[in-house]
């Protein structure tokens, strides 16, 4: 739990926009300055990381104080913790961490008054109890623990009064700006992700709509031996009552490595459980989770997961997209006669490029799907990682120039690459090739 003050929400889209905008500024004189002092003898290498350091910093240190869509934006790269390059992730994995589940905290009586607003004046009648201290504060809201009339502890999700004003500005600006993350994953395409972060991201500030969507994978997932929903206790646009659960943060996990054999087991389990629910919630919920960042699923004590925070959502009536599975089938097999093909029919591919080297780029996508079993780990996402971003071979790069990801693939696409290198931050070996076959009939 953070100790960072609270400070409601800077909601003129001016005074936000300039912090965001100072960061070039400063991380161009730190540039300046650490070649200045390399003239003058330093050691490169701990000029550059003593750079790399405070630019980290400064960047996570501003999103974290917008919150709204600058924070949550950083969440959404957090999860790329295993692509940034070697030399330099140390400073941004202590950063990002700290994006993942903090934030700064509403006082009580800020607490209280929208609580009066979405839940009555006489809020206090509906609760036995109220924590007035925070149990968890994240990017547009934070959760309170309380225990509900009946006698059900409970958690109280309470969305930051501005949020939805700042949510816009942050993005907004954010797009302009979007080159900044090219310090953090520089093969990753932010200005498209911060497009399509801006569309989505606005709708999480509906919590009825939220509560609804939790619903609906509760029904669907009830009495899963893998996977647990809470139950929605209560809901208004901008507060949800939801079942209380006691558990860790998958993130936790994620930080370390596994402590023995059993513990190893079951990281695997969780791991098959997420790939699981990933490819099953389209066909048994019409839904897909579509916030991939590892502090939306709970390790519970009897060893399930649960997952939680349902307010970025897919709406997939049809199903997972049949192109997108038969692609991953033909990449996964090798196929690069027919996945060109498909690519080219439906928009994937812009230019002439030759369908091997196509094949050899986005061919890593697929490895979890070519053997009866696959070990996802840093080491496998950071060599894709370098492997993406190295510009020196030119017939390499211009491939990557030549793909494009039509807008309404780009969300499911960015789920499956942000659990990717979530699951290569946790280290474990899963069965996803018989769990794409299990639930994908394209596939």
């Amino acid at each position: 739990m953070t100790n960072t003050a609270y400070s409601e929400i800077p909601r003129g889209s001016v005074a936000r926009s300039a912090r965001i905008a100072a960061l070039p500024l400063a991380f161009g004189g730190r540039a300046v300055a650490g070649w200045g002092r390399r003239l003058a003898g330093a050691d490169a290498e701990q000029v550059s990381a003593s750079a790399m350091e405070r630019n980290a910093e400064q960047l996570f240190a501003v999103l974290g104080q917008l919150k709204g869509g600058a924070m949550k934006v950083g969440q959404a790269l957090s999860v790329y913790d295993s692509m940034i390059p070697a030399e330099i992730a140390e400073p941004y994995r202590q950063a990002l961490a700290k994006l993942q589940s903090c934030g700064p905290t509403m006082p009580a009586r800020t607490v209280h008054r929208v609580l009066a607003e979405q839940l009555g004046r006489d809020w206090r009648r509906r609760f036995r109890s109220f924590d007035d201290e925070p149990a968890a504060a994240a990017s547009v809201g934070q959760v309170h623990h309380a225990v509900w009339a009946d006698g059900r502890e409970v958690a109280v999700k309470i969305q930051y009064p501005g949020a939805d004003q700042a949510l816009d500005a942050d993005l907004r600006t954010l797009e302009r700006f979007s080159s900044l993350f090219a310090l953090i994953v520089p093969a990753l395409d932010a200005k498209a992700l911060v497009r399509e972060l801006r569309r989505r991201m606005l709708d999480e500030l509906d919590y009825r709509a939220e509560a609804d969507h939790q619903r609906r994978f509760a029904a669907a997932y009830a009495g899963d031996p893998r996977l647990h929903v809470p139950a929605v206790v209560a809901s208004a646009p901008k507060v949800i009552v939801s079942e209380w659960l006691d558990g860790v943060s998958l993130g936790a996990m994620t930080a370390r490595p596994a402590g023995d054999a059993a513990e190893q087991a079951l990281r695997d389990s969780w791991a098959h459980t997420i790939i699981e629910t990933m490819f099953s919630s389209p066909l048994r919920v019409g839904l897909l989770h579509a916030d991939p960042h590892p502090g939306n699923f709970m390790v519970l004590a009897d060893g399930r997961l649960a997952m939680i925070d349902f307010g970025a959502v897919a709406e997939l009536p049809d199903g997972f997209p049949p192109v997108l599975a038969r692609i991953l089938r033909h990449v996964a097999d090798a196929e690069p006669a027919k996945m060109m093909r498909l690519m080219l029919a439906e928009g994937f591919v812009g230019g002439d490029v030759p369908a091997e080297d196509v094949l050899r780029y986005i061919g890593a996508l697929a490895d979890p799907l070519r053997s009866r079993t696959f070990r996802f780990h840093r080491d496998w996402m950071a060599q894709q990682g370098s492997r993406v971003m190295d510009v020196r071979g030119r017939a390499f790069w211009e491939t990557g120039r030549s793909l494009a990801l039509p807008p309404q693939h780009m969300l499911i696409v960015r789920v499956l690459s942000g659990w990717t290198n979530i699951l290569a931050q946790l280290d474990c070996t899963v069965a996803a090739r018989a769990l794409a076959e299990a639930w994908l009939p394209e596939f």
